[in-house]
């Protein structure tokens, strides 16, 4: 049986052999056991219920602001606001950049208030606009709450939707009328929203440059908003916050190469919602590499009896191809080369991340990113040799070392392959 095979019995996918590798490339998103939805996160659902009744078809709410654009559907898709029902300072509900230190049942509370409104469109629509997405994104530019109303086709129901690679939502219905009062747009990206010739790259980059919030840059992007004006296009939600970290951290390590590199070896660790997340900065060219370990009992090896790992790397020339282990390979490479930059050196950097039961359901790839940052803000533990900081890093994991090095390209390279500079 190949890496590919799997059986279905009972509606449960069951993997056998090295089948588990399917689930850890789909993470219920590509479907590529052949079902229309994915039987784990099906199971996940059932976990978590709305936390409140929605007892009518209107809705009245402070949105945090929230909009997001489905895939479903593509390239025809549902684009709509997401309101709680209460008014005040929602912010946070849709901030991740403030979700770091909150617990589990926060996090899920936080997305199940919020309520999404649906209205198709097509993505060529962020092109000439329509009155429906011009107030979306009106909305996606304001820096703070917005009051709002919103009518729905029927009373909004449903759970909570669950992918690694994007934040989980609640209730939603299709939305028959919207209305929000007052926004206060923020003025960075306003003026990248008027400039109809700049191209997305550098506008994602500039807001970025300008202390605009990632969560915020990837709302607009998404929304339609940035780029040379024709070509403009509504992007899904969740490939809208892999496309900006991708697009950020290139920036990044263009600026980072021009640096010399570090010293010496150092070592950050940092945990979070049941996951351990190491980084390890060597002193040579810039290269990455992302390891992430479900463990038995985790979301994506429910069925497995060990810990299943997955990575991809780059070396000093960067890849060319969407990495398996998704999303969660860009934001964890961003965190890292805003690091670097901030030091003014480059390295080659090993980003490992254990994934224990306790991390009950997937909450979106933003873990990854502010995680990783939290750890390298943190004092580093310095090291004269490789050997001495994988001896340090193995206090800390649960799997062992030969583990690692055996699913890590970058450490088989370090131990097993001799450099030019040997032969001198």
């Amino acid at each position: 049986m190949n890496r590919y095979d799997w059986i279905c019995l009972n509606d449960e996918v069951k993997v056998a052999g090295e089948a588990s590798h399917l689930c850890l490339i789909c993470k219920g998103g590509r479907m590529l056991c052949g079902k229309v939805s994915c039987p784990i996160i099906a199971r996940a659902r059932s976990l978590v219920k709305s936390s409140f009744l929605i007892s009518s078809e209107s809705i009245e709410g402070s949105t945090p602001p929230g909009v997001f654009v489905g895939r479903v559907g593509y390239p025809k898709v549902y684009v709509g606001p997401m309101i709680p029902p209460y008014f005040g300072e929602t912010s946070i509900l849709d901030t991740p950049e403030l979700w770091v230190g909150r617990s589990m049942d926060e996090i899920i509370d936080y997305r199940l208030s919020l309520i999404r409104g649906k209205a198709r469109m097509h993505i060529s629509d962020a092109s000439k606009g329509t009155h429906m997405l011009d107030m979306m994104q009106e909305l996606s530019m304001s820096v703070s709450p917005v009051d709002s109303e919103a009518l729905f086709a029927e009373r909004p129901k449903g759970v909570l939707s669950l992918s690694e690679d994007t934040q989980p939502f609640g209730p939603s219905a299709s939305l028959k009328s919207f209305k929000a009062f007052g926004a206060k747009v923020d003025e960075k990206i306003e003026k990248a929203y008027y400039d109809r010739d700049l191209k997305a790259f550098e506008a994602v980059n500039e807001l970025y440059s300008g202390g605009v919030l990632i969560s915020r840059i990837q709302r607009a992007f998404s929304a339609g908003m940035l780029g040379v004006g024709d070509r403009r296009r509504l992007v899904p939600t969740r490939w809208s916050i892999t496309a900006v970290d991708n697009m950020l951290s290139l920036r990044l390590i263009e600026e980072i190469k021009q640096y010399d590199s570090l010293d010496e070896y150092e070592v950050y660790s940092f945990g979070n919602l049941g996951n351990l997340f190491l980084t390890i900065l060597m002193p040579e060219e810039w290269g990455f590499e992302w390891i992430e370990a479900w463990f038995p009992n985790t979301v994506w090896n429910v069925e497995g009896k060990a810990p299943a790992l997955m990575g991809d790397h780059e070396g000093y020339a960067g890849r060319s191809t969407y990495p398996e282990v998704g999303g969660c390979y860009y934001s964890a490479r961003l965190a890292v080369v805003e690091k670097l930059k901030s030091i003014r050196r480059q390295a080659k950097v090993l980003a490992l991340r254990e994934i224990h039961p306790s991390y009950i359901l997937p909450v979106g790839v933003w873990n990854v990113r502010e995680s990783v940052r939290s750890a390298l803000r943190e004092e580093a533990k310095k090291f004269d040799n490789l050997q001495s900081a994988l001896n340090y890093v193995s206090k800390f994991l649960t799997i062992p070392l030969s583990k690692w090095i055996e699913n890590s390209s970058l450490l088989k390279e370090a131990f097993f392959q001799r450099k030019i500079t040997d032969f001198k």
